[in-house]
């Protein structure tokens, strides 16, 4: 019993779990922000420019390297001890410390700072940039699947609008009130209506998988979005209050894009002034400090020794030979020791050393030329986007207008057709209408429902593409 029970409550709370589990537009956001992976991508590349402005201001600090090397040498070489020849096997060690830093650059590595630094900027401007375009891409998926589930809606009332007149009709030809081709001309827009639901049921599977691309979710996850209580209350501007000059000239000191675009000039002005400063001479200042160990290196050690005498020359002296001789000493040597040689070996020095460009195949020149091609360049783009910009506030502003007109319209429409379906129904039930114009009525108001839902989340959209220009935000 008690399993039972348990059982029991585990099923229902993963049903209540799972109806408790919608998606609403703003968790689609931030689940977007955080799993997709075009923002994945900004965000290294912002990664890359922070850590190439790291090393730039790091590149001012003096350069320190310490090396070792140790070895055999076999046959005549060089001992690094004596500096002489020797033909015997020889290892040798060496340590070495070295240090060296720019004096005088003429501001070539600030300005290369100074550019990385504006480069850094462009990216967190364009890693933003990227997170807006995802919330105003999902807002548009949002609605994209709002819009298909009220189709479906539609096309299922009139699946049973049609299922109820094709059984009323069925009657009245049983009756004998209506010709038998009236319930044929039904039960063939009943098929027709069918075919539309499921057509309409699939455009709502494909707006949830876009929807799931977007956030990087697994197709697998169910995904139910959480619909706005009512969407026709969903704050929207007046088309009369987002005046496209004004939309542009807040987009202009709002927009990611724009800040990147500035950014991105700046950045090549300091490329440029670094370039120019590659032409001019340049001070550094340097040291080392070394020693090496030669293990055919030896020393005396101990007193000398006596060895007797050696015969050096012979004098005659009235007929008599006589010898010269002089002592002989002999000393005792070692190899010498690791520490003594490292000492005795002990080197420094310390120097300046001035670059002065004059002729390097004019890399320099190009440098420069290259720098000055890509500041105008961004100049170019910077103006290029301004004016894409521009445009498409001004078109989104017309089609804003154009789209309240055309909402407008589709209210007019769809009273119009309900009204005239309303009529027909009652006409037809009394044998006044034959079922051709009645199936022409149901169409014209299934058509006008639909065209009525659509030209409402088309309005919506393209009033929100203007509050995205204008705030760089999106709500619904």
């Amino acid at each position: 019993m008690k399993a039972a029970l348990l059982s029991f409550l585990l099923f229902v709370g993963t049903v209540s779990a799972q109806a408790q589990d919608k998606w609403s537009f703003e968790r689609c956001v931030a689940f977007a922000l955080e799993h997709n992976l075009t923002i994945k991508q900004s965000e290294l590349q912002k990664r890359l420019s922070e850590l190439t402005y790291k090393q730039n201001q790091l590149s001012q600090l003096p350069t320190v390297n310490a090396g070792a090397d140790i070895g055999y040498n076999f046959g005549r070489s060089i001992n690094p001890t004596t500096n002489s020849f020797d033909n015997t096997t020889l290892f040798s060690s060496g340590l070495s410390l070295s240090a060296g830093a720019n004096l005088f650059n003429f501001m070539r590595v600030q300005n290369t700072i100074k550019g990385s630094r504006y480069e850094l900027e462009a990216n967190s401007f364009l890693l933003e940039k990227a997170r807006n375009d995802m919330s105003f891409n999902i807002a548009n998926a949002f609605l994209q699947i709002l819009l298909a589930n009220e189709q479906v809606k539609i096309s299922e009332s009139q699946v049973s609008l049609s299922t109820t007149q094709l059984n009323n009709t069925k009657k009245l030809v049983a009756a004998g009130s209506v010709p038998e081709s009236n319930q044929a001309d039904l039960e063939a827009q009943l098929a027709r209506d069918s075919s539309t639901l499921v057509t309409a049921r699939n455009q709502a599977i494909i707006t949830v998988l876009t929807m799931k691309a977007l956030l990087n979710l697994d197709f697998n996850i169910p995904f139910e979005p959480e619909l706005p209580g009512n969407i026709k209350t969903t704050p929207v501007l007046d088309v009369a209050q987002t005046a496209p000059e004004m939309v542009f000239s807040a987009a202009l000191s709002n927009q990611p894009q724009t800040k990147a675009d500035r950014a991105n000039v700046m950045a090549s002005e300091r490329y440029l002034a670094s370039a120019k400063a590659n032409q001019y001479p340049s001070l550094r200042a340097a040291g080392s400090l070394g020693t090496n160990y030669a293990g055919t290196s030896q020393e005396v050690f101990g007193a000398p020794v006596f060895r007797g005498f050696d015969t050096i020359a012979a004098v005659n002296v009235s007929g008599t030979e006589y010898g010269v001789y002089q002592p002989n000493y002999g000393f005792n040597t070692r190899k010498t020791p690791f520490g003594t040689q490292i000492s005795n070996n002990f080197r420094q020095y310390i120097g300046l050393s001035l670059n002065i460009p004059i002729l390097n195949g004019w890399a320099n020149k190009s440098a420069v030329h290259r720098a000055r091609i890509d500041l105008e360049n961004r100049e170019l783009t910077q103006a290029i986007n301004r004016q894409q910009l521009r445009q498409d506030i001004y078109t989104a502003h017309a089609n804003a207008a154009a789209a309240l007109q055309k909402y407008h319209a589709a209210e007019s429409t769809e009273a119009a057709s309900q009204k005239a379906f309303d009529f027909a129904t009652k006409r037809y039930n009394v044998g006044l209408m034959n079922s051709v114009e009645y199936i022409t009525t149901q169409t014209n108001l299934y058509k006008a429902q639909i065209d009525k839902v659509s030209a409402l989340y088309d309005y919506i959209f393209k009033i929100k593409l203007l509050e995205f220009y204008r705030d760089q935000k999106i709500t619904l």
